[in-house]
């Protein structure tokens, strides 16, 4: 049985029996998905984020910093890549986090790793395409954005472009910090407090975004945005990608809206090369790292992520035909 069916069956008793609204309508479809989703995206946000955060209790980001600057070449890329899935860094961290790699002497492309895969691929993605497509998808999508992540950062590291970040980031690389233990209490009472500040934070968009994709759910004809961005569309995947860019949001407000898009014929490619866009690519974190590098390496990070969104977005639509 589906573990989702009890929601299903209380959605469908809010919907039909409480607020009695006549079965196979559209406002009947669109309020039903928005209470099944809201509900189910909730229990899995609380569920999966203490379990991750007991993870991340044991790396501080002293100990991540000390982690990636391996020795080892492109070794660190892939594991700023891996630890990014981990961390709750998101785009508004990106000049502290970009200071405090580079400032522990973490490689630049191993720093650009990192900030790739953090936004994209965090435990709030991974609950809401987990639950909204399956494992398949979810998975699919985590190593797409780790590959993404893993070659950015060898291709900027390999185009040497240290000259491009402004100086005063350079200062002080190195340095040693002393990592304090934590007791198995404060661990449980640190992920604890830290899925509930993530609940606060998140659920607003949660709503905001399900509430959206049930109105497109409901209301919108599936051949209207089936006609403009499905599959055999060449310009769908670069539209979506340059649609993204200026929008600022998290996994929490953009899936849920991702979800409601493949639901209504747009191609599954072109909606998570959407999504990525808008977590790996919005052009207020351009504006934030401005701060501590010239506008040139911005460019290339731009242009580097933004190639293996397309790539990945075109790959998609071609598995899931």
């Amino acid at each position: 049985m589906n573990i989702f069916y009890p929601i299903q069956i209380f959605a469908d008793w809010l919907t039909y029996s409480v607020f009695n609204i006549i079965p196979k309508t559209l406002l009947a479809s669109a309020v039903n998905f928005f209470i099944f989703d809201t509900i189910k995206i909730l229990i899995l946000l609380f569920v999966i984020i203490f379990a991750v955060s007991l993870i991340r209790s044991y790396l501080p980001p002293e100990k991540i910093r000390n982690i990636l600057s391996h020795e080892k070449k492109y070794v660190g890329n892939i594991l700023a890549s891996l630890l990014g899935i981990i961390t709750p860094f998101c785009s508004c961290s990106a000049v502290p986090l970009f200071l405090g790699f580079v400032q522990a002497g973490v490689p630049l492309g191993t720093t650009f790793s990192f900030l790739v895969a953090s936004p994209m691929i965090n435990e709030v993605a991974l609950v809401l395409l987990f639950g909204m497509f399956g494992w398949k998808i979810a998975l699919i999508y985590i190593i797409s954005g780790l590959m993404i992540a893993i070659f950015s950062g060898m291709v900027i590291e390999k185009m040497d472009v240290r000259n491009l970040v402004e100086e005063f980031a350079l200062n002080g690389a190195g340095e040693n910090i002393e990592l304090p233990e934590m007791s198995w209490k404060q661990r449980t009472d640190y992920a604890k407090n830290y899925t509930l500040d993530i609940v606060k934070k998140v659920w607003l968009y949660v709503v905001i975004g399900v509430g959206l994709g049930a109105w497109i759910h409901g209301y919108v004809p599936t051949d209207f945005l089936a006609h403009y961005a499905s599959a055999d569309k060449w310009y769908a995947v670069p539209l979506a990608v340059l649609i993204g860019i200026p929008l600022y949001s998290n996994a929490a407000g953009v899936i849920p809206l991702v979800g409601a898009l493949t639901e209504k014929g747009v191609a599954m490619g072109t909606a998570l090369a959407f999504m990525m866009a808008v977590t790996a690519l919005s052009l207020p974190e351009f504006m934030i790292l401005k701060k501590v590098m010239k506008t040139r390496l911005i460019l290339i990070f731009a242009a580097v992520v933004g190639i293996g969104i397309l790539f990945t977005g075109y790959l998609f639509n071609w598995i899931l035909k």
